[in-house]
């Protein structure tokens, strides 16, 4: 089993555990307190009366919108994205060593730094032209940056798709609830009893609390996290382009090493 496979399983076992956690306390809360016997507890009001939209729709959107949250947490980290001075070492490693064994070193990293400047090594090993060297793996670390930006932000597209749809689905229930509201008043004879009002009204109202409830975070945490991958991979590039700038240095140095030989 992979290390991302460990970490979405624990990651969705904590989410049910979350869940079933607050679940409980809802109940608990509800059967602790002094309520009349015809009243309704904490946990029937703001669960079961939302009916099958918030049982089977709502409730498991919530269960994977903090599976989701718990998950990314995980991946996007700066210190696993972009490990402090980084940059810095493989600096200090090209004045070393040249750019010679630079793509074996990288290779086993996972940061953003380590995938694109490895790829512009390998662009570099396979590259006969030295006339705007510089230029071309600047582009090529653009592009690798790019490409591990649209892939985080994919992934965190779900957490935004789910803070978006969860209203809809909120306002859903609350039309599912009015039509309800208005069949029992025709059923009734245009006299309902309370009880046939309150079942299409709670209706209505659960399924827009939940809809809300689930996409205020949602969003508030997609945002977090898309401003996390542009800061990342805003410091990244600036760490690769000194990189880059070091490594046209040590091309130079090494043909003006290989031309003073072939003049002697």
């Amino acid at each position: 089993m992979s290390k991302n496979s460990k970490i979405k399983i624990i990651t969705l076992i904590v989410a049910l555990a979350f869940v079933c956690a607050l679940a409980g306390m809802l109940m608990k809360k509800s059967s602790g307190s002094a309520e009349v016997a015809s009243e309704k507890t904490f946990f029937t009001q703001f669960v079961l009366s939302g009916g099958p939209i918030v049982w089977f729709v709502l409730l498991p959107l919530s269960i994977v919108m903090i599976h989701l949250t718990l998950s990314y947490c995980f991946i996007i980290r700066r210190k696993k994205l972009l490990p402090k001075n980084f940059g810095a070492g493989i600096i200090k490693h090209i004045r070393n060593n040249g750019c010679g064994n630079l793509t074996e070193n990288l290779s086993q990293n996972k940061d953003m730094v380590s995938a694109a400047v490895s790829r512009a090594a390998m662009y570099m090993a396979g590259s006969t032209e030295q006339i705007h060297l510089q230029l071309q793996l600047q582009n090529v670390v653009s592009e690798s940056l790019e490409e591990q930006s649209l892939r985080l932000i994919r992934k965190i597209e779900w957490v935004g798709i789910i803070g978006n749809i969860s209203p809809m689905i909120g306002l859903f229930g609350t039309v599912f609830g009015m039509i309800k509201l208005f069949n029992s008043i025709v059923i009734s004879g245009g006299s309902p009893r309370p009880e046939q009002m309150a079942d299409g009204i709670s209706v209505a109202l659960v399924t827009t609390f939940w809809g809300l409830l689930i996409a205020i975070p949602a969003l508030g945490i997609h945002s977090i996290f898309k401003n996390n991958i542009e800061s990342i991979v805003a410091e990244a590039a600036v760490e690769t382009e000194m990189i880059i700038v070091e490594i046209k240095k040590s091309v130079d140095g090494n043909s003006n090493i290989g031309q003073g030989k072939n003049e002697s």
